[in-house]
């Protein structure tokens, strides 16, 4: 996938290309364009997205998982975001640490490609590896990134159950939503909105629909341009014309 944000991407697909060639796997390049500027990391994952097949699996390690769960936390996310990237078919070395993939090309005399990017501290994630991560360990002194996996299996673990909860709950009945658990209304409304937009709320945008839900007010903005009105009883989503597919 070349996104085509940096000169050099070019060259490294193809090195991808070759390493492709000598282990006998087939090679495909899908080439997008993504402007720099703000949410660019946010903004190039859609843009893969758009373009790769279904099923298609990524190389994110456990140590990009940890990474993950703190950039989520900093954003304020909830139970749901904690989960982070899930382990499966998608996710296939989600399990292994970035050191060990690092020996695993050793072991093959493969020479891996550092993105140049990594080292911008523009991009948040960035500085959460070379920064965070180091000083968590240090104050801690142990090594972070089991503990954050070990919080995303929690998270999707309990989320599965509170998934489970909510399997028969209209997330666009105010009535219902009043009458049950907080919790479990948040859960329904962030899930409804979710995939309706490919977007879950925020915590504060999920306290903002809520006082819609109460008939505290009559409407919400949500980011994006999104819009939750109540009427008769109901939640409206308005969803700004060409913002989904």
């Amino acid at each position: 996938m070349d996104h085509g944000i940096r000169e050099a991407s070019g060259a490294e697909a193809d090195i991808a290309a070759s390493i492709a060639e000598r282990l006998g796997v087939p090679f495909v390049l899908h080439r997008v364009s993504v402007d720099p500027g703000p949410n660019l990391e946010a903004r190039a994952r859609e843009a893969r997205r758009s373009v790769l097949p279904p099923g298609s699996m990524t190389g994110h390690t456990a140590d990009d998982q940890a990474e993950t769960v703190l950039l989520r936390l900093l954003r304020g996310t909830g139970p749901t975001g904690l989960a982070a990237m899930r382990p499966g078919p998608n996710h296939p070395i989600l399990d292994l640490r970035r050191s060990e993939t690092h020996e695993l090309c050793r072991l093959l005399e493969i020479e891996p490609v550092v993105d140049g990017s990594n080292g911008d501290p523009a991009i948040r994630r960035n500085r959460v590896r070379s920064e965070l991560l180091p000083l968590m360990a240090d104050i801690s002194d142990r090594d972070p990134v089991p503990v954050l996996v070990r919080i995303a299996e929690v998270a999707a673990s309990e989320g599965a159950f509170l998934n489970d909860q909510i399997a028969g709950l209209d997330p666009t009945d105010c009535r219902a939503l009043r009458d049950c658990h907080p919790v479990l209304a948040r859960r329904a409304i962030r899930r409804w909105i979710g995939e309706e937009t490919g977007y879950p709320p925020s915590s504060e945008a999920l306290e903002r629909v809520m006082q819609v839900v109460d008939g505290t007010v009559v409407a919400c903005e949500l980011s994006g341009g999104l819009r939750i009105s109540r009427s008769a009883g109901r939640l409206h989503l308005t969803v700004p014309m060409g913002s989904t597919d």
